[in-house]
């Protein structure tokens, strides 16, 4: 597998991605207004790393670097469970300099499952349009 950084070529691959990765996961909420271009909305001012396996675009993650915040880790659906989401995540966690964060919707058990395994803690919750969230650290 390869982790590499966006290029502008990545694009139509990833909003396909991001739109599928959403419909697939976060199936307690109405995806009818859901579009492509959301991709593009939520990259903004965000370094983004794609994860390339056997020629395939099959995950990316997005961080705000200045605040070690990841605001989205998103695997293909068809390429959930293989380690990418790991892989990307080990590439973003290189790059926080002090407390990394994240927040995770409550409903998404699988996510949160996942990122406690990986020694996220919860710190707090809160809610969102898309419902209640846990706010996560990783101490560096």
């Amino acid at each position: 597998m390869e982790i590499r950084r966006y290029i502008e070529e990545d694009r139509p691959f990833l909003r396909t991605l991001y739109l599928a990765s959403r419909k697939a996961n976060w199936h307690w909420l109405n995806a009818s207004a859901w579009q492509l271009e959301d991709f593009d909305q939520i990259i903004i001012g965000e370094r983004v790393w794609v994860a390339i396996e056997q020629g395939y675009r099959v995950g990316f993650a997005a961080v705000s670097v200045n605040d070690n915040f990841l605001h989205s880790l998103y695997i293909a659906p068809g390429w959930q469970r293989r380690g990418i989401g790991s892989a990307l995540l080990d590439e973003v966690e290189t790059t926080f300099t002090s407390i990394g964060a994240l927040k995770c919707l409550s409903a998404n058990t699988a996510a949160l499952a996942f990122y406690l395994q990986r020694g996220w803690h919860r710190v707090s919750s809160g809610e969102s349009e898309l419902g209640s969230y846990e706010l996560m650290h990783l101490r560096k």
